[in-house]
């Protein structure tokens, strides 16, 4: 049976749809059969970072619903021999939608593909409770500011009470020269806050930009420092003992992440 991880932030604004897909496509670029699922009704983007959004015919309610079936659903994204993805309704009252069915639905996946990683929207409503019925485990997507790490941390309580116990922490857009400032947060202190397991730390990059202008993922650019830290996180998710990426931080963090790594 594969994984069911729910990708998840506390608040908006984190970066996790592109984390979302450039940790899927890694996964996919090693061999692993991905599918990756937006469940921000109303709001969902994960089909315009993968540009995808052209081929949508079903969402993934539409399955759900016994609109349409799985393979009709699923749209497969031509530029990664082993990804698929399945999009969000754009406009959707969840209200009638039975939990057994939805859960029916995480069950086919995992038995199906290697990894699931589904795109719950940021907060913890919604679609991210559905999304978290069938994880297995969670990736947290913050970044290293107060706010963030507030509401990271009230989704990491609710992923506990739901029973996904596994969950680890991906800090996004890590300025080295802004926590110098005092303008970020330094990473020990992100660490300190969500008391759970870094999986990865992603430097902001422009090459992210670059790449969605182009209609690529960061995984795929030669020189994107954030293009390897999420080929880092999918070897880590793959059981890989791979060191984090060194930022010009103060030695004290590195130990304290070797610690959560349990190295």
């Amino acid at each position: 049976m594969g994984k069911i991880i729910i990708v998840a932030s506390g608040k908006g604004g984190t970066g996790k749809t592109t984390v979302t897909a450039n940790i899927g496509a890694a996964l996919a670029m090693r061999g692993n059969l991905v599918a990756l699922v937006d469940m921000d009704m109303g709001c969902r983007n994960l089909d315009i970072t993968l540009g995808l959004e052209s081929s949508i015919v079903y969402d993934i309610f539409d399955v759900i619903e016994e609109n349409c079936d799985l393979d009709e659903a699923l749209i497969k994204d031509t530029r990664y021999e082993n990804l698929y993805f399945i999009p969000a309704p754009q406009t959707r009252d969840t209200s009638s939608v039975e939990d057994e069915a939805v859960k029916g639905i995480w069950e086919k996946l995992s038995s199906r593909f290697d990894y699931c990683l589904v795109d719950a929207p940021a907060g913890i409503d919604g679609g991210f409770l559905y999304a978290a019925m069938g994880a297995d485990s969670a990736i947290l997507v913050t970044m290293p500011e107060v706010t963030a790490l507030r509401d990271g941390d009230r989704a990491i309580s609710v992923l506990e009470d739901m029973g996904v116990e596994d969950v680890k922490v991906v800090i996004n857009r890590v300025r080295s020269d802004m926590i110098d400032k005092g303008i970020m947060m330094n990473m020990d202190d992100c660490v300190d806050m969500l008391g759970v397991p870094v999986l990865g730390i992603v430097p902001d990059d422009e090459e992210l930009m670059v790449a969605a202008l182009k209609g690529t993922l960061a995984v795929s650019a030669e020189n994107s420092r954030a293009g390897q830290a999420f080929l880092n996180i999918a070897a880590r998710l793959m059981g890989e003992e791979v060191p984090i990426m060194e930022f010009d931080e103060k030695e004290s963090f590195f130990d304290k992440v070797k610690k959560l790594f349990g190295k």
